[in-house]
C-alpha cells in the first residue's frame, strides 16, 4: 500500500477538524445532533485514512474548536466528549494499522467497530470516575451511548466505510489493497 505524505495527512486532518465544526451545526439545525453523532463521522474518517495520531488530534481539536466557536458541545460536556472522540480516533487508527485481512471493507469495519466500543467504554468510565463522579450510572451510560445514539451508530456503520472506500476508488487516498480493483472487475 502506498503511504500518504505527511502534508496530505495534515491537510486531510484539517478538513476533518473543520467538518467537526460544520456537520454538528447542520444536524443541530434540524434538532438531531445527539442522535446522529455528526462530529463522530469526520473523526473516524480521519483515523481510518490518516492513522491514529491524526485521528487522536482530530478527536481532541474537533470538539474543542466547535465548542469555542459555537458553544456545542457545551463546556460541561466537552471533556467527556473529547475523551470519547480521542479514543475513537486512537483505537480505530491503531486497529486499521494492525489489521490486514486482505479485504478493505473487513479492515474498515473491524477498525470502526473496535473504535466505537473502545471509545464508549472509556468515555463511560471517565465520566463515572472523573467528570460526573457520583452522578453517573450504568443506566445513564446505556441510555446515552446505546439507546439515544443508535441512529448515529447505524450512520457510522453505513457511511464511514463507504466514504473511505469511495475516497480510495477515486484515488484521493491510496488504496489499501490495490488488487481489490482487479478482483472486483473479474
Amino acid at each position: 500500500m502506498q503511504e500518504m505524505s505527511t502534508v496530505k495527512k495534515s491537510i486531510f486532518c484539517a478538513i476533518c477538524i473543520a467538518l467537526c465544526y460544520v456537520l454538528p451545526m447542520v444536524f443541530h439545525a434540524i434538532g438531531a445532533g445527539s442522535v446522529f453523532l455528526p462530529m463522530h463521522i469526520p473523526v473516524f474518517i480521519c483515523a481510518l485514512v490518516c492513522g491514529w495520531q491524526y485521528g487522536l488530534l482530530c478527536g481532541i481539536a474537533g470538539p474543542a474548536l466547535s465548542s469555542v466557536l459555537t458553544g456545542m458541545p457545551p463546556v460541561a460536556v466537552l471533556p467527556g466528549m473529547m475523551v470519547e472522540l480521542c479514543v475513537y480516533g486512537l483505537a480505530a487508527g491503531l486497529v486499521m494499522k494492525l489489521v490486514h485481512t486482505k479485504h478493505t471493507y473487513a479492515d474498515l469495519y473491524i477498525s470502526l467497530i473496535i473504535g466505537i466500543v473502545c471509545g464508549r467504554v472509556v468515555a463511560g468510565a471517565v465520566n463515572a470516575l472523573i467528570f460526573a463522579r457520583g452522578t453517573y450510572s450504568l443506566a445513564i451510560w446505556a441510555s446515552s451511548y446505546l439507546l439515544t445514539s443508535w441512529p448515529g451508530t447505524v450512520i457510522l456503520l453505513v457511511f464511514v466505510p463507504s466514504i473511505v472506500f469511495a475516497l480510495m476508488k477515486a484515488h484521493i487516498i491510496p488504496e489499501r489493497y490495490p488488487s481489490d480493483e482487479e478482483e472486483e472487475e473479474a
